[in-house]
């Protein structure tokens, strides 16, 4: 981190939005270091987030958070998650058809529209046939979080609104495009850990913006829809990293 604050205090100093990046399966990082965030609140009553944002495996664990589930309710759910609780081959522009997993987001999200949750969130999605972001906060949170999620090549498009969407990471990584330019922001980022990403790629280039204050993990073990018993693993090592930050 470039600032010397400490974490704890910096999270105390008001309200802020929290912003959590894409990373395939990166969605165990992003609970585990969510719930440190919720073992302090209880504790020392630290400041939670009072918005949330992000892309792909942010924008669930965003979602799901936003929605009403507790950390320790999110983490059970996907600890308890088998492949072929979402894997729907169809033949298409990717190879799952994605209609498991929106029936596996209804069944674990608590509320299923954006003004039934208890915070704001605000999910990118991408365009493809505008080349663009589109940023969503309202309507139909299931079809926004499959979209979010909907990576290229794996999922098929997700359809809103006569309009076809996938992950919105592919061109708003970091899942910031729903953060308000000069707000107060914690931003959890996550290295690409792929072996055909370019380690100087943009998977682990930090965006800079005032009032964005950067949270990192690294060394987290690779997790894939082939390699979901590394999940728990993951969700350690963020947890643990982000405790030794509020407790430095």
């Amino acid at each position: 981190m470039k600032d010397n604050t400490q974490l704890g205090s910096w999270l105390a100093e008001g309200p802020y939005t929290l912003a959590m990046s894409s990373g395939f399966f990166g969605f165990f990082a992003h609970c585990g270091m969510l719930s440190a965030l919720e073992e302090v609140e209880e504790e020392e009553k630290t400041h939670l987030p009072e918005k949330l944002s992000g892309s792909s495996a942010g924008g669930l664990v965003a979602a799901a958070w936003a929605a009403g589930l507790s950390t320790k309710e999110i983490a059970e759910a996907f600890f308890a998650l088998k492949r072929w609780d979402f894997w729907d081959p169809c033949p298409g522009p990717g190879l799952l058809m994605g209609r498991k997993f929106q029936r596996l987001l209804s069944d674990i999200l608590p509320v299923h529209s954006f003004s039934a949750c208890r915070v704001p969130v605000a999910l990118s999605v991408y365009d493809p046939l505008r080349h663009r972001t589109r940023v969503i906060t309202s309507g139909d949170l299931v079809k926004a979080v499959r979209a979010t999620c909907a990576v290229p090549v794996l999922f098929h498009p997700t359809w809103i609104d006569g309009r076809p969407y996938f992950d919105g990471g592919v061109l708003d990584r970091p899942g910031i495009d729903g953060v308000p330019a000069g707000a107060r922001m914690l931003y959890h980022h996550l290295p690409s850990n792929s072996p055909w990403r370019s380690k100087n790629g943009a998977g682990h280039r930090l965006p800079t913006r005032a009032g964005l204050r950067p949270l990192v993990t690294e060394g987290l073990p690779r997790v894939t829809p082939f390699h979901l018993h590394r999940g728990p693993q993951a969700y350690a090592v963020a947890r643990q990293k982000t405790k030794a930050l509020l407790g430095a």
